[in-house]
């Protein structure tokens, strides 16, 4: 018998949540590591919030939304808040009823920017990855690093000299002609985001208004162990890299530093910081950068025979380039590719958030790999 195209509206409701999402569906592993992070942070979140007034979005719903926006490339706020209103496999994870009213994307988006201004991205990613579950999974000896360019919110047309002694024409967009305008960071800023800088990834390439991305990856499953964000400078990525191992290299059995191996392509030849490696008990694995110089004579390097000869060199060589594979996941899938928040502190908090959900959009399927 053929069914009848018919619909009709139910007085009551009797559809769980918890039934309709599949037993072996990715998120159900993600959301419980999500969920014992959250939770080691409530004394955290406590702090953040004043006792008495009106309750605010709850943090843990707040983050956990965020995630989803990461994992499922959703371009704005406002889109994510329509999918929250229809979507029943995303109130789940969230943790928002059959019946439960979703949040104004302004309202949402001022509760954010309150967790944004806080380390809370970072603690999250620290969470992740001293999660019980994640921690096997880690290398605590081999580790690569590298930075990737972050395109700021601002225009070139933004790009003016210090100072205000440049009308800029009329209008608020006017046109402008900067053609054989010498323009530099010492002498000009922009007046949308101060703290972006005009930079260039080598001769040739074209100059953009950006911040510098880094990550910090060990080598065993390539996953992100920490990164940030800083302003862009010819020497940004060698100065993040020193401040990433000492932040996040892990400690010895006797309470004192671990010896580490640091892989890292060509910009890395530098002397002074492979000299900084070593006085930290560091084994640079540097590629080594040799080319002609102008004058016919080949660079020096001290990266040497005592480290090239080794087997695990090689392997670091061939282990470090995935650490691209976080940088594509996180400017593609996650939108970090050109920011939509201003200032330093807001798009580090973005950028070592997509950080974290890189590492959690990959465990269920590295969990599944290893016995219980």
């Amino acid at each position: 018998m053929r069914g009848q195209d018919q619909s009709s509206g139910s007085l009551f409701s009797y559809v769980d949540l918890e039934e309709r999402v599949p037993a072996k569906h990715p998120l159900r592993v993600i959301r419980g590591i999500v969920n014992d992070v959250l939770a080691s942070l409530s004394v955290e979140f406590e702090q953040l919030y004043s006792p008495t007034g009106r309750p605010s979005i709850p943090p843990e719903k707040l983050l956990r939304a965020l995630l989803l926006q990461a994992f499922y490339s959703i371009r704005s706020e406002r889109q994510l808040m329509e999918q929250l209103d229809f979507n029943l496999l995303f109130r789940w994870f969230v943790g928002l009823g059959l019946d439960d009213g979703v949040w104004d994307a302004t309202v949402f988006c001022k509760n954010r920017d309150r967790l944004l201004e806080v380390d809370v991205s970072a603690k999250l990613l620290n969470g992740v990855v001293e999660h019980k579950k994640v921690r096997r999974l880690l290398s605590r000896d081999h580790f690569s690093v590298d930075g990737t360019l972050i395109e700021a919110w601002a225009s070139m047309k933004s790009f003016r000299p210090k100072g205000g002694d440049d009308d800029g024409g009329p209008g608020r967009n006017a046109e402008r002609d900067f053609h054989g305008e010498k323009r530099a960071n010492e002498t000009h800023e922009s007046t949308t985001d101060p703290d972006a800088r005009l930079y260039r990834k080598g001769n040739g390439r074209e100059s953009k208004i950006c911040f510098m991305g880094h990550a910090f990856m060990e080598n065993r499953n390539g996953l992100a162990v920490g990164g940030g964000v800083s302003l862009a400078t010819g020497t940004a990525e060698r100065e993040e890299a020193l401040a990433m191992i000492d932040k996040y290299r892990p400690m010895d059995g006797k309470g004192g530093q671990r010896r580490i191996t640091l892989a890292g392509d060509k910009g890395f030849d530098v002397a002074a910081f492979v000299d900084d490696l070593r006085e930290r008990k560091v084994t640079p694995h540097i590629a080594v950068q040799d080319h002609l110089t102008k004058t016919g004579k080949r660079r020096k390097t001290k990266i040497d025979g005592r480290t090239t000869r080794h087997a695990g060199y090689r392997i670091s060589q061939r282990i470090r380039k995935r650490i691209e594979e976080i940088f594509g996941w996180v400017k593609v899938q996650a939108g970090q590719n050109k920011t939509k928040f201003r200032g330093r502190q807001r798009v580090d908090a973005s950028f070592t958030l997509a950080l974290a959900a890189y590492n959690l959009i990959r465990l269920p399927k590295l969990l599944a790999e290893i016995p219980p």
